[in-house]
């Protein structure tokens, strides 16, 4: 292994990065920082956060600026003002022994004029959010005519989050003759075609496999019935009494819902989401930081830009609808040589998305255990008492109040203060878990097998537009007015009815539609979920549900202009 000297990195960063601490480089570094030393090399690095991406791009930008010139020489994009204030530290860290050089953040949320006043004064290097960016390329306000390197930080997040027509207008005003790195942790096709469009005989440097997790991550999925998610979430918690992590959520109600759950329950957590404003959330990402808070329930957009090295768990309250999402998530523990545990609390709905998951990551998720109450309590006790062997005793402050101490215990013995001691913590968890029933883990019944069975059919008949079927044995055939358009799915078709109905129903099959979907319900329980969910919401939009037609009916309502046409033919 080479050491950053012979990677060609130059004495003046050189001493500011080893009094940082960096000793030899990542296999991020090894690979692209010679590479981006040179010119005209394009590159396509696909490597996880926390992999020294930062450092891999920053130095060699930083020793290619001539200093004598103030103009933008470097432009790196990256998706979120933390993520831009983050990247823009560490460059001004690199860069400490080289006078003159000036580094811009250039983000949103933050005044607009001072970012001009800095841009007006000079700087070399700007590290933006697109949507800033382009909005002082509009006022005139900064020239990209000088841009000699770009970098696209997490560039899958970028396009994920809608930035594509702003990347494409700020790339169209750079120069063409210009060295461009396209940093993404998965490549996706939206990726590949960026790479086709603006990068020239690119280089593709993959750390580790192409949408793979980290290596040092451990993958454990925990199956419960969808009304246990929070009763194993808490159970899984208090399994981990030293956890500091992040809890992903699907949506901002659940996130919030999830995280005050939490803080009732006595755990020292905290909501990332975004009806919070950029005060909220800066207040408490930093309390996240210096680990005021132990968990964090977020977003996924909510999350993005949140760097934390010391991760220990990543929690997924069920799984995202892409394998991108599930990678960055995974990504945010185990990261710079340390190990890490991401866990997904998943129902039987969900096992074939996570075998999906499996497929494209290379990787089998470990099946966990549900921890019982005696060995989450012992957990517990444990914990208590390494807290005890590791608190730092003031020798001087407290020997004052000694004697006044162990008179007041005299009338004890050595093992009774230690059974009272320990107790303060322990007793809450003793008492939440004596008589508390296990939770059940559900089997593959028939919901699992018709879910592969469905797989199956999906696979082999395509999309024929079989929409107008007929239902299965012991099934009604129900419409809802909501589709894939609504960015409704068949997880959140089955929260809905388990949050809307006092029972357990057995669903059948699912078809999503665009602007509706048809789904499957045992025929003993048909008109209570028909009334039950006329009476729902989803995502504050009234929702209609009613038994389907025949298939004639059926078939010629999907062949129309979806739901609105479906129910007037009812009619």
């Amino acid at each position: 292994m080479k050491n950053f000297e012979e990677l060609g990195v130059s004495p003046e960063i050189l001493k500011a990065i080893e009094e940082m601490g960096y000793v030899a480089p990542m296999p991020v570094q090894e690979e692209v920082i010679p590479y981006l030393l040179g010119e005209n090399n394009d590159v396509v690095a696909l490597a996880q956060t926390g992999t020294g991406k930062t450092a891999a791009f920053g130095l060699p930008i930083i020793q290619k600026v001539e200093v004598e010139r103030t103009v933008p020489q470097s432009l790196i994009l990256c998706p979120t003002r933390e993520l831009c204030l983050q990247i823009a530290g560490d460059l001004h860290d690199y860069s400490k022994y080289i006078r003159g050089l000036k580094v811009l953040p250039v983000y949103g949320g933050s005044s607009i004029e001072s970012q001009i006043r800095s841009l007006k004064k000079g700087v070399h290097i700007i590290v933006a959010t697109p949507g800033r960016l382009l909005d002082l390329m509009e006022r005139k306000t900064v020239s990209l005519a000088t841009i000699r390197n770009v970098v696209m930080d997490e560039a899958d997040e970028m396009l994920n989050m809608g930035f594509t027509d702003s990347i494409n207008a700020i790339l169209a005003d750079v120069p063409e003759d210009r060295n461009t790195l396209l940093f993404s942790a998965t490549m996706s096709p939206e990726i590949a075609r960026i790479s086709r469009k603006y990068l020239r005989n690119a280089k593709e440097i993959t750390i580790g496999r192409k949408n793979e997790g980290a290596n040092n991550v451990k993958h454990i999925v925990y199956t419960v019935h969808a009304k246990d998610k929070y009763a194993a979430l808490k159970r899984i918690a208090d399994y981990y009494p030293q956890i500091y992590g992040i809890i992903f959520c699907r949506t901002r109600k659940e996130t919030q819902e999830i995280a005050d759950k939490l803080m009732q329950d006595g755990y020292n957590a905290d909501s990332l989401h975004g009806e919070l404003s950029q005060v909220q959330r800066d207040a408490v990402m930093q309390k996240f930081r210096i680990r005021n808070i132990q968990i964090l329930v977020a977003t996924d957009v909510a999350a993005r830009g949140l760097d934390v090295d010391d991760l220990t768990h990543v929690i997924n309250y069920g799984l995202p609808d892409d394998t991108e999402s599930y990678t960055h998530r995974s990504g945010r523990t185990g990261r710079a040589g340390k190990t890490g545990t991401s866990i997904a609390i998943i129902n039987l709905r969900e096992k074939g998305k996570m075998r999906e998951i499996e497929r494209i990551m290379g990787k089998k998720f470990e099946v966990g255990v549900m921890p019982t109450n005696k060995q989450i309590c012992e957990k517990q006790l444990l914990k208590v008492i390494d807290d005890v062997e590791k608190v730092k005793v003031s020798e001087d402050e407290i020997a004052d109040y000694m004697p006044a101490i162990y008179r007041k215990l005299e009338w004890l013995d050595k093992e009774d203060i230690i059974k009272r001691m320990v107790s303060i913590e322990f007793n809450r968890f003793l008492e939440y878990y004596r008589d508390r029933e296990e939770i059940e883990i559900p089997s593959d019944s028939r919901i699992d097998r018709t879910s592969r069975d469905r797989d199956i059919r999906t696979r082999r008949d395509g999309d024929k537009g079989k929409n107008g079927r007929n239902a299965e044995a012991g099934f009604t055939r129900l419409f809802i007015s909501l589709g894939k358009a609504d960015s409704f799915f068949a997880h959140q078709l089955i929260d809905l009815v388990n949050k809307n109905t006092s029972r357990r129903v057995r669903i059948g099959r699912i078809d999503l539609m665009k602007s509706f979907s048809f789904f499957e319900v045992d025929e003993k329980q048909a008109q209570m979920v028909v009334k039950a969910l006329n009476k729902a919401e989803f995502s504050g939009r009234k929702i209609t549900v009613e038994v389907a037609g025949d298939e004639n009916k059926s078939t010629r309502s999907s062949s129309g202009s979806g739901s609105r046409d479906l129910k007037s033919k009812k009619k």
